[in-house]
């Protein structure tokens, strides 16, 4: 099963100076998905996490886990 690691997620958006609502309209979703995803409330389809990845300009297994 693939995890996000949302660590690295939020540090990453964190070092790029984005704020949880830039990085969702910067990945083409919502501002709620990106909030729910970061307090661990959602579990991401591998698509969401690879719209998150490039509006990061990251891979996807950046941030995943196995």
């Amino acid at each position: 099963m693939i995890q996000i690691d949302i660590h690295k997620l939020m540090l990453e958006r964190a070092n790029q100076g984005l704020s949880a609502s830039e990085l969702a309209v910067k990945a083409g979703l919502g501002r709620q998905t990106v909030s729910r995803i970061e307090k661990g409330e959602a579990e991401p389809r591998i698509a969401t996490i690879g719209k998150l990845a490039k509006a990061l300009g990251k891979k996807v297994e950046d941030f995943v886990s196995i």
